[in-house]
């Protein structure tokens, strides 16, 4: 009798320490890591837009880059795997409120219209640079340079409100013409518009414009010399799951502990968040 009930108890006693492994996240991929309460158990869903060299793009079909590989090595902390939802900027956090994604990660600076939609937690800094065909001969360094010019950017970045007020304040003060702003639905689409002539100049992330000047076999140059606006790049989370906020906020904690991320990012030319921006 005593060897029956023996039998009868060690698979429930199995079943709740397989139940309790999924709940705190043991043999995961760190010891503490919980069951993030994400979209779908054992997945983490990143909302981004994958044309955005080295921050996240396709080798193939798969997405790849620092975005992309920061995102794997969080899901891994909280005991999921990454997968990812290719989604133009201007719609990425409309997406996250709509509960597409579990996060976006996609380069995407922290300004206070974002911060006012969902939870930023901010995990790298670049800034942005100016980049020309080289044809052009044109040698554009900071905004006031841009002052008549053409210039073509992504359709959702922080910028565009940056711009005009330097053509508000700068250009028309000093008797220039002001900067005339095209917006494209990705990366791609401004740089082929730089190498067809239809913009003069075009303005992306330092990271990514120094990967696509690289890409260009010298069609394309960066001319700025410096960060132009050093900003502080974050990762979303919708306001109402504050419970994944945290997780990932620990997550990213542990990865810094450990070196991995400060080591990622050294990787990708870009540099952690300065001390008050930091998660």
């Amino acid at each position: 009798m005593k060897s029956k009930q023996g039998k009868a108890t060690f698979p429930a006693f199995l079943m709740a320490m397989a139940t309790a492994a999924a709940v705190f996240g043991l043999g995961a991929g760190s010891a503490w890591a919980q069951a993030a309460p994400t979209l779908a158990a054992g997945t983490l869903k990143v909302g981004m837009q994958a044309t955005y060299p080295p921050f996240e793009y396709y080798e193939g079909d798969k997405i790849v880059g620092a975005d992309a590989e920061l995102a794997r090595a969080l899901a891994k902390q909280l005991g999921a795997e990454a997968s990812f939802a290719d989604t133009p900027l201007s719609q990425l956090i409309l997406g996250l409120n709509a509960s597409r994604y579990d996060i976006i990660m996609s380069a995407m600076y922290v300004t206070p219209e974002r911060s006012a939609q969902a939870a930023a937690i901010p995990y790298a800094q670049t800034g942005s640079a100016i980049m020309v065909a080289a044809a052009t001969g044109l040698k554009p360094r900071t905004m006031q340079d841009l002052c008549g010019m053409h210039l073509g950017i992504v359709q959702g970045t922080a910028w565009v409100g940056q711009l005009h007020a330097v053509s508000d304040s700068y250009c028309k003060p000093n008797g220039k013409a002001e900067i005339q702003i095209s917006e494209f639905a990705s990366t791609s689409h401004v740089f082929q518009a730089l190498l067809s002539n239809n913009v003069q100049a075009g303005m992306q992330v330092a990271a990514t414009a120094k990967a696509l000047a690289d890409k260009s076999a010298g069609r394309v140059v960066v001319t700025s010399t410096e960060l132009i606006n050093p900003q502080t790049i974050g990762i979303f989370v919708r306001k109402d799951n504050k419970a994944l906020f945290e997780a990932v906020s620990r997550a990213l904690a542990s990865l810094k502990k450990s070196g991995e991320y400060p080591a990622l990012l050294q990787r990708y030319g870009l540099a952690l968040p300065p001390a008050d921006k930091a998660s």
